[in-house]
Order: structure tokens, then C-alpha cells, then sequence
């Protein structure tokens, strides 16, 4: 009898686990209400476009976040203005509404030998 050596392997599973979990921690970094829009420590520096539309992907995670801390919020109030809302809208039309979800139903044809 031989036999065989079981090495641990990542398998795709764990792998796609692992990123997603990175990639949520360093979303909640980027996520609205931290320092980099605070402006005593960064006058003048505001959100814009490409900030909303990140904080509308991100919505969901921040909105669960926000429940258990002060410090993260679900919008950034410091912005210019329209540019951040159009991007904010964006996102979150498209983390909340995602078009990947919507699938279309297969209506099966039965035929009769009528």
C-alpha cells in the first residue's frame, strides 16, 4: 500500500474568501467619515465624483459598520457638491440594485399533440 501525502493546498474557495475579505477591510478605509476629508486636518481637500461613486459601492458594508461606531457614516458631508451625489447615486444604484441579480426566467413551452 502506498501512501499518499496530504499537503495543505489554498483551493479557489478559500482564495476568493481571503480577497474578499481584504478587499472589505480596505474598503472600510476608504469608507466616508474617516480623515481624509476632514477638513482641519486637510482644508480644502473634499470628496468628489470618484469618492461617491466608491461610497455608493460600498454602502452596504459602511451602513452595517455604521451601526456599531461612530466614526464611519453611510455619505460623506464634505463634498463638491453635485459630482459626488451623481457619483454616489451611481454606486449605490448599482451595489443595491445590481444588474448581475436580475436574471431572466425561462418560461418552458410545453407543446400538446393536440
Amino acid at each position: 500500500m502506498t501512501e499518499k501525502k496530504h499537503t495543505a493546498r489554498f483551493t479557489w474557495k478559500t482564495m476568493a474568501t481571503i480577497a474578499v475579505l481584504v478587499l472589505i477591510l480596505y474598503g472600510i478605509a476608504c469608507a466616508p467619515g474617516n480623515y481624509r476629508w476632514n477638513q482641519t486636518m486637510n482644508p480644502g481637500h473634499k470628496a468628489g465624483f470618484w469618492a461617491g461613486l466608491w461610497h455608493g459601492l460600498i454602502i452596504i458594508v459602511t451602513f452595517i459598520v455604521s451601526l456599531f461606531t461612530n466614526t464611519v457614516g453611510i455619505y460623506e458631508p464634505n463634498n463638491v457638491g453635485w459630482p459626488y451625489n451623481l457619483g454616489f447615486i451611481l454606486g449605490l444604484c448599482f451595489s443595491v440594485f445590481a444588474p448581475w441579480r436580475a436574471t431572466r426566467r425561462k418560461v418552458k413551452v410545453v407543446k400538446s399533440d393536440d
